[in-house]
């Protein structure tokens, strides 16, 4: 069940850094807000995928499940109800206002996962084929 995948840790520290990159310097309509929000949900898969088994299709639902239960825990203010709405970090990590643009964000980034995964024993040859 276990098990470490060195190119999906490089994908991770890759896409990590760039996420990073955009949440410091990026100031704009579309690539923070919704290219970043595309961007986590293909990271949050690299990441499960560097230490685990689980095939593709479980991980991606897990992955766009999650995005989309962090989008209704925003759309109901948690952060305000678990008392960090003044915490900067907590706002930045959970959210604070849900948008339908966001659910396309994370809907989007899971396909495009789906598609690079059925790609790549074309494309890349990769070992790990299991869909």
């Amino acid at each position: 069940m276990y098990r470490f995948h060195k190119g999906y840790f490089g994908l991770t520290a890759g896409l990590f850094l760039t996420e990073i990159l955009i949440a410091m310097y990026v100031r704009d309509d579309f690539i923070r807000p919704y290219f970043g929000d595309f961007l986590v949900v293909i990271l949050m898969y690299c990441f499960l995928r560097t230490f685990t088994k689980i095939g593709v299709k479980p991980t991606v639902l897990a992955v766009l499940l999650f995005s989309y239960l962090i989008e209704v825990l925003q759309y109901l203010k948690f952060v305000e109800i678990i008392g960090l709405g003044n915490s900067e970090l907590a706002r930045t990590l959970i959210g604070t206002s849900f948008a339908w643009m966001d659910i396309v964000a994370y809907t989007t980034g899971c396909l495009t996962i789906l598609w690079f995964e059925k790609m790549k024993p074309i494309v890349w040859n990769f070992k790990d084929q299991r869909v």
